[in-house]
């Protein structure tokens, strides 16, 4: 039984390989995940005004994808 992080590693090597598509078939919260990592990264050296805020809803976004795709996989 695969578990909800199934295909990250696999989707992050794609990512850098430069296979867009393959990487989203593979995980799609891939890019939910880039995105809050790379504003939670942004938001460390400059402080944005509704930084928290917008982690908090990417962080939504990034979990809600994962459960989504994980019971999607599930009913396969």
């Amino acid at each position: 039984m695969d578990c909800p992080g199934c295909g990250l590693q696999r989707s992050v090597l794609l990512l850098f390989e430069g296979d867009f598509l393959g990487a989203f078939k593979m995980y799609p919260a891939i890019y939910p995940l880039v995105l809050l990592f790379l504003f939670i990264l942004v938001n460390n050296f400059g402080k944005f005004k509704f930084g928290n805020i917008t982690i908090i809803v990417l962080g939504i976004l990034s979990a809600s994808t994962i459960l989504i795709n994980y019971f999607y996989k599930l009913l396969q």
